[in-house]
């Protein structure tokens, strides 16, 4: 990891402009070219320095609904559900956990309706027990890690 790779991900940890070009926008106050901003960020992608870059929308603002889950799964059985799990397109940030329940995922979808549906279909294909944690209360931690 070179400067410029260090000053972009400060930069962009901080948000991302929202303008038609906001790369240039990034390119500019780092004395840089709009090319290198999105080379360089490509290149963290495909050497797994990141493992994501994109936007983080606000699901229950939009109209979506979300909740967090988890499951008890047997260690034998982990590889099959966690297929079974990452197959529903409405499943993101699964993870496997050092606890009874060893599996937390969230489930977003347009609805309650359909979250619930979701479980419904992952209880049956697994025949195991899904726990919906819905969120009660919202906090934003503003997490930044200097580089």
């Amino acid at each position: 990891m070179d400067a410029l790779d260090k000053k972009i991900l400060n930069r962009t940890q901080r948000g991302i402009p929202i303008s038609e070009q906001p790369f240039t926008d990034i390119a500019k106050e780092l004395d840089c070219t709009e090319e290198q901003v999105i080379n360089k960020l490509q290149n963290m992608l495909e050497d797994g320095l990141l493992s994501r870059f994109g936007p983080m929308y606000d699901a229950a603002s939009l109209g979506g609904a979300f909740t967090l889950a988890a499951m008890q799964v047997p260690e034998e059985r982990f590889e099959q559900v966690t297929e079974i799990v990452n197959a529903f397109s409405q499943v993101a940030h699964n993870y496997k956990r050092q606890h009874r329940l060893n599996m937390w995922f969230v489930v977003a979808c347009e609805s309650q309706q359909e979250i619930q549906s979701v479980i419904k279909e992952i209880e049956q294909k697994s025949s195991l027990s899904v726990y919906d944690f819905p969120k009660e209360e919202e906090f934003y931690v503003g997490l930044y890690l200097p580089v």
